[in-house]
């Protein structure tokens, strides 16, 4: 079944994420890819994350493709203007891929090459609206396309950055704009991600789209301490600290947190799926998913 059915049938999901690496081996990817298969529905392939110079998300998600896996393709504006974005979406379909994930991107200055010009023709809202108009058949300039292509439209949300208002006005409009989908930032205090999502449900947005929370299993405590320096927008309650630091066995204790906060989210009304990032450690993909009850036939079974 693939993740457009999952979505439009009120199914449960799970998704994947990888980088692609920074050189020109491919098999970095077929070996990253056999981590997720047959445990997520579609995996995420990232577009130069954190700004910094990857394998093109396009050429990674072919060979995602061709491995049997279902991609979900980023799509950033940083790098791009309107012209290259819309001709690399038209290069994507052509290809066979189906799903895309519509992101500003990360300012260049974070990344390792901040000199680096950003182009941020659209923003992220503009880019969801340029993906519908082109699942209409139109370009941007109006032209009609011979073929329309038919994408499965994703966004990203930050249940966490301030102000909190703001960020579910952000969301109202990428709905509107024509997301599918959205993938939220790592969940590590479920007390505001609760309450965000209690909003999304008094706006009756989780009815217009699929929210799937984000989960990043970690292994040290290094790991939660510098996203919580360095990645804007993240919150980390110092309970998750406090254990990663305590624990004899990082990452057994990384697992088991991954498992909780997976086994929390699923009781909030309106998540409908797991965005499953284990930046660096994809290995742990298949532990995760049996941990925490989310194979397939797990998931058949609870529907019963």
């Amino acid at each position: 079944m693939t993740l457009r059915e999952k979505i439009e049938s009120n199914q449960f999901v799970v998704c994947g994420e990888v980088g692609p690496p920074q050189s020109c081996d491919g098999d970095v990817i077929r070996e990253k890819a056999r981590h997720f298969k047959g445990y997520v529905d579609a995996v995420n392939i990232t577009d130069n994350q954190t700004a910094v110079v990857r394998m093109s998300s396009i050429a990674s998600a072919k060979i995602l493709l061709d491995e049997g896996i279902e991609p979900i393709m980023q799509m950033t504006c940083r790098d791009r203007n309107r012209l290259a974005i819309q001709s690399d979406l038209l290069g994507a379909a052509a290809l066979g891929i189906r799903n895309v994930l519509c992101l500003t991107g990360d300012h260049q200055k974070f990344g390792d090459q901040p000199e680096a010009r950003g182009v941020f023709d659209l923003d992220s809202i503009q880019l969801l609206a340029t993906v519908a108009a082109m699942n209409k058949g139109l370009l941007l300039s109006g032209t009609e396309m011979k073929k329309a292509s038919a994408f499965l439209i994703g966004a990203a949300a930050n249940p966490f950055a301030a102000p909190f208002e703001m960020r579910l006005i952000r969301l109202q409009k990428k709905v509107q704009a024509g997301a599918h989908f959205i993938q939220t930032q790592p969940v590590f205090d479920l007390e505001i991600f609760a309450r965000w999502m209690g909003r999304v449900v008094d706006m009756g947005l989780h009815e217009k789209t699929a929210i799937l929370a984000g989960v990043l299993p970690v292994k040290s405590v290094k790991t939660l301490l510098w996203m919580r320096e360095k990645v804007p927008g993240v919150r980390i309650r110092d309970e998750y600290v406090r254990r990663m630091t305590e624990t004899r066995d990082p990452e057994e204790e990384g697992v088991k947190m991954a498992v909780e906060i997976i086994q929390t989210l699923r009781t909030i009304k309106g998540v409908r799926g797991i965005h499953l990032m284990p930046a660096l450690w994809e290995s742990i993909t298949p532990t995760i998913i049996k941990e925490a009850r989310l194979s397939a036939e797990e998931l058949e079974k609870e529907s019963h």
